[in-house]
């Protein structure tokens, strides 16, 4: 019963600090409502009805909650959410865009259906109404880039970092052995057999790893094989000249290089045989378990460590940035998770648009960035000086995290004075990462027009990807590899290069 007592009087005390917040002169968002909505003071405005779409993310919110009702206080809306699950996401989204039966907002991938859905007019172009809204105009250019469809934005990004590859390390075995952190593909070779022989957990028996892979080793924004290839100075998927011709990153000798030390790894059983079917979650448990000395990850290493002393209290991990023969250097992401537009078949008019627009800007507010990230003060977290501590991860995990991952928000890089109080690790994972941006390489084709990528991209990276697991395991020779990309290109590879080719000469025009 004091339970909820105390989450009742954190949602009430919350609405009344925004309400005072409001009524105190917190103008920030006037300039960015439409003139209609201007002129009508927020706490006598009607509430606009806003149907959102969305990922499930873990249980699905009751409705009503503290959260929600603290949201749609603060914003003057009537929310009504609709949670799909993740699996099953983007499928029920080519369902609702072919049947045209869409909510005013719904959250979509950067993928070849939602863009072909964007070229022919299906959502609103919010590009030339962001230099309205204060919160949104602000956020930086680069986030916006990454999500464009032939040069027009429309919609916001769920922003996430660009630089988040980091190298991930057992410093208590690195110190004890001697060992620095690799740099060159014979360092990362000597390294790895150097952990997988040496017995550094000192129990006897041959079952540590240097690194660890699973089935999605060499895919998507994540792949250990991209990560690693820019390294040593690999394109980041893509690699383009001056006369604007398209080379794949597997047709480099930079990421042939690369291939070539996994396969010499898994030749002398020095990464797990079983790399191509196993599934990330399994060698968590590895890694957890203290059997396995780095990763290269986008997560933050303390919440490995908070694992891993459960088991091996003595155990000490550090960090370190993906620096290779020249300096640091690393794959750039897409910058988000996905982003929120705006369908037009649901929203008709541009003051309704506006409505829309003054939502998302008010995302990004002070207090709703505190509430998004953080929750409600007392039930979630409490304040200690000039940080904030969380009280209860369970309650964090089930009631704020289902809107800090779907709706906008950007942690403590935008209104956030008092970020969470963490460790000295957690701090350092975290500091790297921001600085990561100045030393990632972009991928030229990510916002590029393909007719045959959009047709068959998907298959065309699947002929690669098997090839490359077949060139590892033994299953194929150099000769065979070449002949894997002779048939990729015959398959559209070639056509493919051609239409990146004349897509970005059209956009340096």
């Amino acid at each position: 019963m004091r339970k909820k007592l105390a989450l009742l009087m954190g949602s009430v005390l919350l609405a009344t600090t925004v309400l005072s917040a409001c009524s105190s002169g917190n103008n920030q968002n006037a300039a960015t409502n439409s003139p209609e909505a201007s002129q009508t003071p927020q706490a006598e405005a009607k509430p606009f009805d806003l149907s959102i779409v969305v990922n499930q993310v873990g249980e699905i919110p009751p409705k009503g909650n503290p959260i929600e009702q603290a949201l749609a206080k603060y914003t003057n809306t009537n929310l009504e959410f609709q949670w799909i699950p993740t699996a099953a996401y983007d499928e029920k989204i080519n369902v609702m865009i072919a049947s045209g039966e869409l909510p005013k907002l719904m959250k979509v991938g950067y993928i070849p259906t939602t863009i072909s859905a964007m070229k022919e007019g299906l959502f609103w172009e919010i590009g030339p109404y962001l230099k309205d809204y204060e919160n949104l105009s602000a956020q930086p250019q680069s986030y916006f880039d990454n999500i464009q469809v032939e040069g027009k934005i429309y919609g916001i990004p769920l922003f996430r970092d660009m630089g988040r590859a980091v190298v991930q390390y057992r410093k208590d075995w690195f110190d004890a052995a001697g060992l620095a952190v690799p740099k060159t593909l014979d360092d990362w070779y000597n390294v790895l057999k150097a952990v997988a022989e040496g017995d550094p957990d000192k129990n006897g028996e041959k079952d540590t790893y240097g690194l660890l892979l699973d089935k999605n080793y060499n895919q998507n924004a994540a792949s250990t094989l991209t990560r690693l290839s820019v390294s040593q100075g690999g394109p980041n998927k893509w690699g383009v000249d001056d006369q604007g011709n398209f080379t794949p990153e597997f047709m480099t000798d930079e990421f042939f290089a690369t291939m070539k030390l996994f396969k010499r790894l898994y030749d002398e059983k020095l990464i797990n045989q079983d790399f191509s079917v196993v599934d990330s979650a399994t060698n968590d448990k590895a890694y957890e378990s203290g059997h396995v000395a780095l990763r290269i990850s986008g997560g933050n290493a303390q919440t490995m460590l908070t694992n891993l002393i459960k088991v091996v209290p003595t155990a000490s991990l550090d960090v370190a940035p993906m620096e290779g023969p020249a300096g640091i250097r690393l794959p750039g992401e897409s910058g988000n998770a996905g982003m929120l537009v705006v369908p037009k078949s649901s929203v008709k008019t541009e003051e309704e648009l506006r409505q829309v627009l003054t939502f998302l800007n008010k995302l990004l507010d002070k207090e709703m960035v505190y509430l998004l990230n953080k929750g409600i003060e007392g039930t979630h977290y409490k304040v200690e000086g000039d940080f904030t501590i969380p009280l209860d991860k369970d309650k964090d995990f089930k009631e704020v995290k289902p809107y800090r991952d779907t709706l906008i928000q950007r942690g403590d890089n935008y209104n956030m004075d008092k970020p969470m109080k963490e460790s000295d690790l957690f701090l350092k994972n975290k500091k790297m990462v921001r600085e990561n941006e100045n030393y990632v390489v972009k991928n030229p084709a990510l916002v590029l027009d393909s007719a045959i990528f959009t047709e068959r991209g998907k298959e065309l990276e699947q002929m690669i990807t098997d090839a490359e697991t077949k060139f590892i395991m033994g299953k194929i020779d150099e000769a065979g590899w070449q002949a894997e990309i002779e048939k990729w290109k015959k398959a559209g590879g070639d056509q493919l290069m051609e239409e990146y080719k004349a897509a970005y000469l059209k956009d340096k025009q």
